[in-house]
């Protein structure tokens, strides 16, 4: 089967087969085909991106994340608040040379650069988001200081080379690896030593139990919905930090703060609940009617040609996934939000 490459970095075949990698009834999903997804993480992660990507910036931002929300807080503000904190917790200072795993379009990566004066190097598997991320930087004057490349996250070493970054941070990137323990290693490899990583993770909490079938196929459906091979209990990360040989100076989990507003707030589609008056616009695109009018209009941009076949139903699972990490906050089962800031040893043992 021919695959049409677009110009802008995106390939048909892959976003039309990203739905294939899951059951259609995601609570007959075996342990077989978590196995096919993972030893297939790139084509996973690139069909879901190239189909999903634009979706992201037209329903969310350019900083594809959560956070964590005050009373009457905007939503671009608060984005831009859990990256400022993620970088003070790391202790960034200027003229650092600093390695965003997996940077999407590149929103965090241009906020703490101008948060922390810190130099960027964004990394990214996804053709079409480099572009994008790429364009976006010199719109903002920000080519000198944020630059990205294509390469995957589990060679990092081989890429970079060792102990070539003061710091590394990953903002919700790492669960699309295919092992912690792989990802976790080669950050530490780059690293130089003392150096520190900081990482907002997606996990499945503590209290989820994979025993109970509501609970595994609540995994299921954040997978499918955010194109992530395996979702993996919070204790799994917290021990392959450890393994690799970081030594964990903080972590926590700040879905558990007793927020007033919770962090999933903008995918219930309650405009009501939104914190300032334009936000309401963005929380209605995650209402019934707003995913109606956006969902129509992908289908006929993809039958005129204008979007890679495979789109409508990428943005079919993105409902899924809405409704999933809904549920998965609600339940306290899932969080996006596991704070971990790692060191690397300054000195080896050996």
């Amino acid at each position: 089967m021919t695959s049409t490459q677009y110009s802008d970095g995106r390939q048909e075949t892959r976003v039309e087969n990203y739905t294939k990698f899951w059951q259609k009834d995601l609570g007959k999903e075996g342990e077989a085909d978590n196995q096919n997804r993972v030893e297939s993480y790139t084509d996973v992660v690139n069909g879901y991106y190239d189909g999903a990507t634009e979706l992201y910036e037209y329903g969310w931002a350019q900083s594809f994340h959560f956070s964590r929300f005050y009373k009457g807080e905007a939503f671009v503000a608060s984005l831009a608040r859990h990256e400022h904190y993620l970088s003070a917790q790391m202790g960034l200072r200027p003229g650092m040379r600093v390695l965003d795993v997996g940077c999407g379009v590149g929103g965090p990566a241009r906020e703490i650069a101008r948060f922390a004066d810190v130099n960027i190097v964004g990394l990214n598997n996804n053709d079409f988001q480099i572009q994008r991320a790429r364009k976006y930087t010199k719109k903002a004057g920000l080519e000198n200081q944020v630059s990205f490349a294509k390469g995957d996250f589990m060679k990092l070493s081989e890429q970079f080379g060792e102990n070539s970054f003061d710091a590394v941070y990953a903002i919700e990137a790492t669960v699309h690896a295919p092992t912690w323990e792989g990802v976790y290693g080669e950050i530490m490899k780059v690293l130089k030593p003392g150096g520190v990583f900081g990482v907002y993770e997606w996990c499945m909490t503590d209290t989820w139990d994979p025993s109970i079938p509501a609970h595994k196929e609540l995994a299921h459906a954040i997978e499918f919905g955010n194109g992530i091979p395996e979702m993996r209990p919070l204790k799994q990360a917290r021990e392959a930090m450890v393994n690799v040989g970081f030594s964990i100076e903080h972590e926590e989990d700040l879905a558990e703060r007793p927020d007033e507003v919770p962090w999933y707030y903008p995918l219930e589609g309650d405009i009501w609940k939104a914190q300032t008056a334009w936000d309401c616009f963005t929380v209605w695109r995650m209402s019934w009617s707003g995913k109606l009018v956006s969902h129509t209009a992908i289908k006929f941009m993809e039958m005129l040609g204008l979007l890679p076949k495979g789109t409508y139903d990428v943005g079919e699972s993105l409902k899924v996934a809405a409704d999933a990490l809904v549920k998965g906050g609600q339940t306290k089962l899932f969080t996006p939000m596991y704070l971990a800031i790692c060191r690397k040893p300054a000195f080896s043992e050996n």
